[in-house]
């Protein structure tokens, strides 16, 4: 006898509510879908991750307390066997490869249709790797235009870059050959720069300018 498919349980992590409402009707499209729980903050998916069980964590980019690149191994260390596939609305999100670098399992962009989401997750679960097309073209190159328009120097967008990567201020000092005092320096310019009070709100600026 062919035993039954199992369910897929997901668990949402994104700052807008509307958005799990969006993946709950999605995910009601195919009867083997569940969405689990719903996380607003990095901090909360790192606690409902420990404690509910989920196959796939869909994961918004953008959250304001916990960059991308620090939360995925925090959920990799509460959840191993969960899947981690990021969520994003700009398909030209400039760190999506440094991203998977850092151990995501895949990435969506936000206005995928019910069929391809259905597609995407039970893929994704059963350990395929899962990129949407519109995200596999060449990395985002940011011109010097760019950076004048944001008043940022190209040190500074260096160094805020390694920071969005979750690198602390003496790996971002190993990796450009600087001093830990000089990384400050800049990501303190950089925050000032972009009106940010700590370096999760300056990541959050370089973002919403398509920067990062």
């Amino acid at each position: 006898m062919t035993a039954p498919p199992k369910t897929i349980r997901i668990l949402v992590v994104d700052d807008h509510p509307i958005v799990r409402g969006g993946v709950e009707l999605l995910a009601r499209e195919d009867t083997d879908l569940e969405v689990v729980g719903g996380a607003l903050t990095g901090s909360a998916a790192v606690e409902l991750a420990r404690t509910l069980p989920v196959d796939v964590i869909l994961l918004d980019l953008r959250l304001p307390d916990i960059p991308a690149p620090e939360l995925i191994p925090r959920l990799r260390r509460v959840a191993p066997n969960a899947r981690i596939l990021l969520f994003t609305a700009f398909a030209d999100h400039g760190a999506i490869d440094l991203l998977m670098e850092a151990g995501a399992d895949g990435c969506l962009v936000k206005d995928i249709s019910g069929q391809d989401f259905a597609t995407a997750i039970h893929r994704v679960s059963s350990g395929i790797r899962v990129v949407d097309p519109r995200l596999t073209g060449p990395r985002k190159v940011v011109t010097s235009e760019a950076l004048y328009r944001a008043g940022l120097t190209r040190r500074e967008y260096e160094v805020l870059r390694f920071a969005a990567m979750g690198h602390s201020n003496p790996e971002i000092a190993q990796e450009l050959s600087l001093t830990r005092n000089t990384v400050k320096t800049y990501l303190q310019s950089a925050m000032q720069k972009l009106n940010a009070r700590n370096r999760v709100e300056a990541i959050a600026r370089a973002h919403e300018l398509r920067l990062l």
